[in-house]
């Protein structure tokens, strides 16, 4: 118990420290650091994703929609550390509350976050800081760059008996990816796994050569999952036409319906095209701490409340 007790201690330690050079990261490149409400009338609708009633409204998944505003408002270089609250997500990797860092900067694509990626991982060993690399489940992972850019369908050929369109085809792309790819990425260099099915990507704009591909891209780094960013789609009618039908899929199947989020969808048209991405701190820690627990980042677990 007291080794315990002391590896959490030493973690969040480490956990400010990188907390901090995350701020630095962003504040030096001329971001502005944005607080938005954590209870919202309507939360995006998106696969997968349960949101927490709080009274009429909802505890947010995602400071996305409200910044995305902001990017409607003017501000073009957006980012913050906030907490979000996902429902029936509880495990080694996952709290059901947890800390995101999100950032938006307008004019941006995909590509462009990937490279951000990059530099705000080195920029936070440099702080640390760590020689080169980590250490994570008895592996060393080279942090230098380039990171290995890695499309979804050479995924599927390099990885799977299935193709990227079969899976599709079949309704196993989500389970393919989970078990059969995923546990493969970034064992000795951070992969980032872009380009995925539009299907699966309700806020990304589609590929404009290949409307059936979304400019989405997850990095992954020891198997773990650590983001989700992509070019933004500010088409608010097709936006709307994808909410719509995300919300008709939840009523068919018994799930929770939540409002539309029409003053999202309103300040849609005023949109600049712009990239984000979300990244999970907690997993980033864990990393940097060669942790395989996200109850050993944290202050405090629900079981322990």
């Amino acid at each position: 118990m007291i080794d315990k007790q002391q590896r959490i201690a030493k973690n969040l330690i480490l956990r400010s420290k990188i907390i901090q050079a995350v701020r630095d990261f962003f504040t030096s490149r001329h971001f502005l650091d944005v607080d938005t409400p954590v209870r919202i009338p309507a939360p995006a609708p998106e696969p997968f994703i349960a949101a927490h009633p709080a009274g009429d409204w909802y505890l947010q998944t995602s400071p996305e929609l409200c910044m995305k505003r902001l990017l409607s408002a003017g501000f073009p270089k957006i980012f913050q550390i906030c907490k979000c609250f996902r429902r029936e997500e509880r495990g080694k990797r996952h709290l059901e509350e947890f800390t995101m860092l999100e950032w938006y900067e307008a004019g941006a694509t995909y590509r462009d976050l990937m490279d951000h990626c990059e530099h705000l991982f080195q920029f936070i060993a440099t702080a640390l800081p760590v020689d080169g690399g980590i250490r994570y489940k008895e592996r060393r992972i080279d942090l230098s760059p380039s990171w290995e850019r890695l499309s979804v369908e050479e995924a599927f050929i390099r990885y799977s008996s299935s193709t990227m369109d079969e899976a599709v085809r079949a309704d196993t792309f989500d389970e393919i990816i989970a078990f059969d790819i995923e546990p493969r990425l970034g064992m000795d260099k951070p992969v980032f796994l872009y380009d995925y099915p539009a299907a699966a990507c309700p806020l990304a704009a589609p590929r404009p050569d290949r409307p059936n591909i979304a400019q989405r891209f997850e990095l992954y780094i020891g198997g773990l999952e650590l983001c989700n960013g992509f070019t933004e789609l500010t088409d608010p009618d097709e936006q709307r036409r994808r909410f719509a039908e995300e919300l008709a899929r939840r009523q068919n199947s018994g799930q929770d319906i939540t409002p539309m989020p029409e003053k999202f969808l309103d300040d849609l048209y005023l949109m600049p095209p712009a990239a984000g991405n979300a990244l999970g701190l907690d997993r980033l820690i864990m990393l940097f701490a060669d942790s395989e627990s996200i109850d050993e980042v944290v202050a405090f677990t629900p079981e322990e409340l």
